[in-house]
């Protein structure tokens, strides 16, 4: 996590990017917005599609004559407009959204913006666009030159934190994408990302979660644990990580272990994932890309396409990623990138 100096002066720019035109981003975004709208004291591009459907008019509405919001054609557009009271300017753009993706982490990039802030994206539309990434993530590391082994997805919450190991990858090529230094770079990542968190949560020790059943069972059921992990271990305590395991899967996520960890770092996706959602719901969770130069954050849920229209979609998740982008632009800089 970069370090520096607060600007308490300088306003703060966040660009968020709503993914799905058919999905909940819009929706969310505004709702956040609205409900944060006492206390911001930050600049929003947020980028929307050109749909003119009656129900986006409608909320395109509610952002102009409840966010005071002001629509514009680029985003280059946006950044030049000078009046500081202007804070929440809509880019509508007539891309596909991943290429917002691209020009959002371009502008971190090049500083013109803090952060980016990311509503939910469907692989396919990612695919159709032309593009060949699968998520956020891998646009995000292709456009920051960051090899996709060397960036993670954590995720945080009001109950416990989660890192993942691997990425959008089969559960058949997991252990073979295992190394014990790609657990150590993880380790190292979440050790780091503890300082963003509550002084009372990021002192508590990580959580290494075995890859096999009962964590392979002193070797009766896979051989990773008593090889790539505790060698992943060894080299973490040579460098004062401190950090449990490998604890066994099933039991590992149970209330009580809650309150003892800092983040559970988890070999694959599901593993750390399924439970995460299902005690954190739509209603709360941020997702936090570790490993790149920028700061990104998001909501931790899914396009929810039967909800478009519906005025029935939950913000939380999206309050809160705008939150934690705020606390960590002000407090540890912009940089999630902690290994080079």
């Amino acid at each position: 996590m970069a370090s520096g100096k607060v600007n308490k002066g300088r306003l703060q720019k966040f660009i968020i990017t709503t993914g799905d035109p058919d999905g909940i981003g819009e929706e969310v975004t505004y709702k956040a917005l609205l409900r944060l709208k006492s206390r911001r004291k930050q600049i929003f591009f947020v980028f929307i599609g050109c749909n003119h459907n009656h129900l986006i008019k409608n909320l395109r509405r509610h952002f102009i004559v409840k966010l005071g919001a002001k629509i514009f054609a680029s985003f280059n557009e946006a950044l030049s407009e000078c009046a500081p009271s202007c804070r929440i300017r809509l880019i509508e753009s007539p891309l596909a959204p991943p290429f917002w993706v691209e020009t959002a982490a371009r502008a971190c990039l090049e500083k013109k913006v803090d952060g980016l802030i990311t509503a939910p994206l469907s692989k396919t539309l990612i695919l159709d666009s032309g593009l060949v990434d699968i998520g956020h993530t891998e646009i995000l590391s292709r456009i920051c030159r960051i090899p996709k082994s060397r960036v993670r997805m954590a995720f945080i919450g009001r109950h416990f934190n989660v890192v993942l190991a691997t990425g959008h990858i089969p559960l058949k090529e997991v252990a073979a994408s295992l190394s014990a230094e790609a657990i150590l770079d993880t380790l190292r990542l979440a050790s780091q990302m503890r300082k963003s968190l509550p002084r009372k949560i990021g002192s508590r020790p990580l959580a290494l979660v075995g890859l096999n059943p009962h964590a392979s069972d002193h070797g009766l059921i896979g051989t990773e644990e008593g090889s790539l992990f505790n060698h992943a271990l060894e080299l973490a305590a040579t460098e004062k990580i401190d950090v449990l395991g490998p604890l066994v899967p099933d039991a590992a996520f149970l209330p009580n272990n809650w309150p003892r960890f800092s983040f559970y770092v988890c070999p694959y996706h599901d593993q750390g994932l399924i439970p995460f959602k299902a005690i954190h719901g739509q209603t709360s969770g941020v997702h936090v890309t570790l490993g790149l130069p920028i700061l990104r954050t998001s909501v931790d849920h899914g396009t929810a396409k039967d909800l478009f229209g519906k005025n029935t979609a939950d913000p939380g998740s999206m309050v809160e990623a705008i939150e934690f982008a705020i606390k960590m632009g002000e407090s540890n800089g912009l940089s999630t990138r902690h290994l080079s």
